[in-house]
């Protein structure tokens, strides 16, 4: 679903410890491995411009998740509790595992380092397992998402709640399951594992699944000045997303 194969990966660190060497200087700032550089490496098909920390290997949306953790969440102050963290991104996975000291779970349908082999249509968890669930851009490569996100819902507890987030990148959510070659979905949704295109519309999908949504944007955590220094992308959101409260 979209996850870097051990090879992948593995070259990746090494371009970004490479650059990191060569790139000391203030231009730019991650707030999670909270480090400078001159500037950030490219990344992303086609690629996007300078969006990568060459240290942590963090991308637009970990450094604008990053900051919405710290000022409207408790998650790194919490006691107890556990999370589970789908297709795991190494910038973020460490300070997780640390955080929650043996309740962090990963999970993905493919990657063979996690903790548990998972398709997130079909959650093999009981109903309210988990204080907090993280998934980002996933759904979009998922046939059911609709399946998926109510599955979410089922197994987050009650007063949990869960950060679902996609690539908004059409005026409405757009798929046809009779889109299946590579090259087609890569002309159509982007990406030749993708099986749909996100609009400003996801939010209903999250509602019908059972959940509140409370959309954050960059402008809503950051300053121009900081966001331009953190390379967060306009028009990217944070959806946070609770259970509807059952009433008698």
């Amino acid at each position: 679903m979209g996850i870097l194969t051990k090879l992948e990966q593995l070259g990746d660190r090494a371009r970004r410890l490479a650059a990191g060497s060569t790139l000391r200087g203030e231009n730019y700032y991650c707030p999670i491995c909270n480090k400078h550089s001159s500037r950030f490496l490219d990344f992303g098909i086609p690629p996007r411009r300078e969006v990568q920390c060459p240290h942590c290997g963090s991308l637009e949306r970990h450094r604008l998740l990053w900051l919405f953790l710290e000022q409207r969440t408790d998650i790194f102050t919490r006691c107890g509790g556990n999370m589970l963290h789908i297709a795991p991104e190494q910038c973020l996975r460490e300070h997780f595992t640390n955080q929650f000291d043996g309740n962090y779970i990963t999970a993905d349908f493919m990657a063979p380092d996690v903790d548990v082999k998972m398709d997130i249509q079909n959650i093999d968890f009981p109903d309210e397992s988990f204080d907090i669930i993280y998934c980002s851009h996933v759904l979009e490569h998922v046939d059911d998402d609709r399946k998926a996100m109510r599955e979410f819902c089922r197994v987050l507890k009650a007063d949990g709640w869960a950060i679902l987030l996609v690539p908004i990148t059409a005026q409405s959510t757009y798929e046809d399951k009779s889109i299946t070659s590579p090259e087609e979905r890569l002309k159509h949704f982007g990406q030749i594992d993708h099986v749909r295109r996100y609009g400003p519309d996801y939010i209903d999908r999250l509602r019908e699944a059972g959940f509140t949504v409370t959309e954050t944007r960059p402008s809503d955590l950051a300053d121009a000045a900081f966001a331009g220094k953190a390379r967060l992308a306009d028009g990217s959101s944070i959806f946070m997303c609770r259970k509807v409260p059952v009433t008698a």
